[in-house]
């Protein structure tokens, strides 16, 4: 665990912009029409300027697409994560690391505008997962957003919002993931817990992403035309959602899941039956 000075987050700020120049341009390399700077215009909203934004797992990925949409409309982000790198390195399945981390912020701002729980747990399965890589995957997975949330909740802001990061695998499954889908299953309950315990001091929901293709490669073929929308999600898929939700126009909007996987998960799939077709592996 690395312990920060105390004007460690305002240093990372100055440090991100080279990460968002990056990002741009892997955007800008892919081909259309899959091209997300093409997808998404820039965004015309100030409304996050001087806001402090918190994120877990924000130094690749979805997250740091996160960490970076914020950044471009003037919020002053804290990302913690295990990857080394300009950030607060730390492993939140440790309590001491997410106390220190969330005592780094309150002094460092005061309060909390949001709190993105997005730190991405273990996979593994039933064959293979031993009981301390699946309590492994739940302390990253469920404990520590309850956790961080709490250390957080009496420095929240007015008008916060908290965005718990499920998945579509919160509601199916491919086999030998057990670790990972019990982790989202768990952080989609807690979502709507925890908006009910935090009615008038923040909003809670929940973001369940299907496939994302955080490299940015452009899928084209069977991969792209089984998603009823015709193509593979991005990050910036996500990114825009949570910063809709975490909005005064979502001020309606709280213990709820929202699941964005191109409609894959609402798709009926029989054999032999609209291109597609069971093969049995045995």
């Amino acid at each position: 665990m690395n312990v920060p000075p105390k004007d460690y987050f305002r240093r990372e700020m100055e440090g991100a912009a080279e990460g968002i120049l990056a990002n741009a341009i892997c955007r800008s390399r892919l081909s259309s029409p899959t091209n997300p700077t093409q997808l998404y215009p820039a965004m015309n909203n100030t409304s996050y300027a001087n806001k402090v934004i918190v994120v877990t797992g924000g130094a690749q990925g979805i997250g740091r697409c996160i960490a970076d949409e914020f950044r471009k409309q003037g919020a002053r982000v804290c990302v913690i994560d295990k990857q080394p790198g300009p950030h607060f390195v730390g492993d939140i399945a440790d309590k001491t690391v997410l106390e220190t981390f969330a005592q780094t912020v309150i002094e460092q701002y005061g309060q909390v505008d949001v709190i993105v729980n997005n730190a991405l747990p273990l996979m593994k399965g039933i064959d293979e997962c031993t009981y301390e890589e699946f309590q492994y995957a739940l302390n990253v997975g469920v404990t520590a957003p309850f956790y961080l949330v709490k250390l957080l909740s009496g420095h929240l802001a007015k008008g916060a919002s908290i965005i718990n990061l499920s998945s579509s695998r919160d509601r199916m499954s491919q086999p030998q993931t057990e670790s990972y889908t019990a982790a989202k299953g768990g952080i989609s309950a807690l979502t709507h817990a925890l908006a009910v315990s935090l009615a008038g001091k923040a909003r809670v929901n929940s973001i369940s992403p299907g496939w994302i293709e955080t490299a940015y490669t452009a899928y084209e073929g069977a991969d792209a035309r089984q998603q009823p929308v015709g193509r593979v999600g991005h990050p910036m898929d996500i990114a825009r959602l949570v910063l809709f939700l975490c909005s005064e126009q979502a001020g309606f909007i709280t213990g709820e899941n929202i699941c964005v996987d191109g409609g894959m998960t609402r798709q009926m799939i029989y054999n032999g039956e609209h291109g597609w077709h069971f093969r049995d592996t045995e």
